[in-house]
């Protein structure tokens, strides 16, 4: 059985490029995780992304992109395909990790975390599309879950942030 975790900072993530790092990294700064995906109606939310964290990064704020293909094949390329296209289109410069499933028995140890029912950001249901967007407080508590109708420039958002 596995445990469970109280902190977000507890996991570890492969970066796009290969390289395994541990979400402790990022302790102490406010996290934006999202699942992406390259061919879904809510992709241009990743210049919204960009926007924000280049709004709010020196203040301690991090958005974590993860690629998955979980909802109707909207991520089919490999990590390399997706780095160059959310460079040359969106020009991220906020990390971006390997695809991942975020739903099942193959869903990242992180997404199963941030689903827990004894999570603070519990919502009683899964993730329901590309680009639902988890707020970390400090603390690396989950604290809210927006799902991908949410602009991530949304007042909501920004709010927490500056909080």
């Amino acid at each position: 059985m596995e445990k469970i975790q109280t902190n977000a900072y507890d996991y570890k993530a492969i970066l796009n490029e290969g390289e395994e790092i541990s979400l402790e990294q990022f302790k102490g700064k406010k996290l934006l995780i999202v699942n992406t995906a390259s061919e879904c109606y809510f992709t241009p939310q990743y210049l919204e992304l960009q926007a924000l964290y280049e709004q709010f990064s020196a203040e301690g704020f991090e958005v974590l992109a993860f690629p998955c293909n979980d909802f109707g094949g909207q991520e089919p390329g490999d990590n390399k395909q997706i780095k160059q296209f959310c460079n040359s289109m969106f020009g991220i410069t906020f990390p971006l990790f390997e695809k991942i499933n975020v739903l099942g028995e193959n869903a990242h140890p992180l997404f199963r975390f941030l689903q827990n029912k004894h999570t603070t950001c519990y919502s009683g249901r899964d993730i329901e599309w590309n680009f639902t967007k988890f707020l970390i407080n400090r603390a690396g508590e989950p604290e809210a879950m927006f799902s991908s109708a949410v602009s991530p420039l949304d007042e909501q958002i920004s709010k927490w942030i500056i909080s």
